[in-house]
C-alpha cells in the first residue's frame, strides 16, 4: 500500500504539505498542488479515510439500526435518513436487527468500536444494557419510532396508542362490533402500544368484542395466512373489523379475502392498516390506514444526532412525539361515502 510519505517524496514536498493538500487544498500553492495530484495518480495512492477520522477524533459515518429493513416503512425512513445525512456531509451504514436484541447488541458494540459519529436506533427492541453502554461512551444516539426510556437520549416517535385508538374508534363508528388486531409479536414495543390503543377504544364502547391474532412476522404472507384462518371460521365467529399491525399485513388480508366471493371488504370485514405506505392507496381495495411521516422521522433523527455530535458540553436531549393521522379510504367505509 502506497504511503503518504512516498507521495511526498515523488512530489518533492514534505509530508505535512501533502496532508494539507488532502485536507485543505485551497491552502496549497497551485503548482505544488498539481505536483501532489500527479504523484497521487502515478503511485495509485488511496487515502485511509478511517484512520484519518480516528486521528481527527471525528467520524463522518452515521449508523442506522432498523427493526426490519424488508418492511417498506423502515426502508423509507432509512432513505430519508440517507438523504439528510448526505446534506450534512455524512455517510450512512444500515443494519437490521430483525427483532433480535442479541443481534442488535452486536451491531451496537461494533459501531461503538468504530467510533461512528452517531447511532439512530429504530428497532423498538434495544436492551437497557446497550443503552447504558451508549450513554457511558457518550455516543450521540437518537431513538426513532420509540420513546426514550430516560432523559439520556433524544427520540422522535408517533403516538401509536392514539393511532390505534383512532383506527378502532373509526371501525366502531362504521358499525363493527367484533374487532381483531392482526400482527405481532407483542414483544415489539410498537405492536404492544397499538394493541393497547385498540383495547382502549374497545373499552370505551359497550358490546364490542376484541381479540388479538398474532403473527411471527409483519409481512403480506403473514397477513394472508391469518386471513385464511379467519375465512375458515363460521361467518358468525369472524371479526367484522380488523386493524392490521402494518400495511403489509393488511395487504395480505386483502389478498386472502379477495379470493373468496362471499367475503368482501368492507361490507363483511372492514379493514384498517398502519403506516400509510405508498401502495396503500393502490391495493385491490384502497386501504384506510394510520399515517406515520417517514420523511419527518428520518430528517429529524439526523438533525438530533448532529446537534449532539456538535455539542460542546452535555449532550442536548429532545423528545419529539408526532400525532398520527387516520387516512380514510374504501377498505373501512361501511356507512360513510368514500372520501380521501
Amino acid at each position: 500500500m502506497v504511503s503518504i510519505r512516498e507521495v511526498a517524496e515523488r512530489a518533492g514536498v514534505s509530508v505535512g504539505t501533502v496532508s494539507k493538500h488532502l485536507n485543505t487544498p485551497d491552502r496549497v500553492a497551485p503548482d505544488t498542488a498539481k505536483r501532489i495530484r500527479h504523484a497521487i495518480k502515478d503511485l495509485g495512492y488511496v487515502r485511509n479515510e478511517a484512520a484519518r477520522q480516528l486521528r481527527a477524533g471525528q467520524s463522518r459515518t452515521l449508523a442506522f439500526v432498523a427493526l426490519e429493513l424488508r418492511n417498506p416503512f423502515f426502508g423509507e425512513v432509512a432513505h430519508a435518513v440517507e438523504r439528510r445525512a448526505a446534506e450534512s456531509g455524512l455517510f450512512l451504514v444500515l443494519a437490521s436487527s430483525d427483532g433480535d436484541p442479541v443481534r442488535e447488541s452486536q451491531y451496537i458494540d461494533m459501531f461503538v468500536q468504530q467510533r461512528v459519529r452517531g447511532i439512530i436506533l429504530a428497532s423498538g427492541t434495544t436492551r437497557d444494557t446497550d443503552l447504558d453502554l451508549l450513554a457511558a461512551r457518550e455516543v450521540p444516539t437518537v431513538l426513532v419510532d420509540a420513546y426514550a426510556p430516560s432523559d439520556r437520549f433524544s427520540s422522535v416517535s408517533v403516538d401509536d396508542v392514539l393511532g390505534s385508538d383512532r383506527a378502532v374508534t373509526h371501525l366502531i363508528e362504521q358499525g363493527c362490533r367484533s374487532i381483531a388486531f392482526v400482527g405481532g409479536p407483542e414483544t415489539v414495543r410498537q405492536i404492544a402500544e397499538r394493541i393497547e390503543g385498540a383495547q382502549q377504544a374497545v373499552s370505551a364502547h359497550s358490546g364490542v368484542r376484541f381479540e388479538v391474532l398474532p403473527t411471527g412476522e409483519r409481512t403480506a404472507a403473514a397477513g394472508r395466512h391469518v386471513g385464511d384462518l379467519i375465512a375458515a371460521r363460521p361467518a358468525r365467529e369472524r371479526p367484522d373489523g380488523i386493524v392490521a399491525a402494518n400495511d403489509s399485513v393488511a395487504a395480505g388480508l386483502v389478498q386472502s379475502f379477495g379470493q373468496r366471493p362471499g367475503l368482501r371488504i368492507p361490507s363483511d370485514i372492514a379493514l384498517v392498516g398502519y403506516d400509510d405506505m405508498e401502495f396503500a392507496a393502490t391495493t385491490l381495495v384502497p386501504l384506510t390506514t394510520v399515517r406515520r411521516p417517514r420523511d419527518i422521522f428520518g430528517r429529524t433523527a439526523v438533525d438530533l444526532v448532529r446537534d449532539q455530535a456538535e455539542a460542546k458540553g452535555p449532550l442536548p436531549v429532545r423528545t419529539i412525539v408526532i400525532q398520527p393521522e387516520l387516512v380514510v379510504r374504501a377498505s373501512s367505509l361501511r356507512r360513510s361515502p368514500l372520501r380521501s
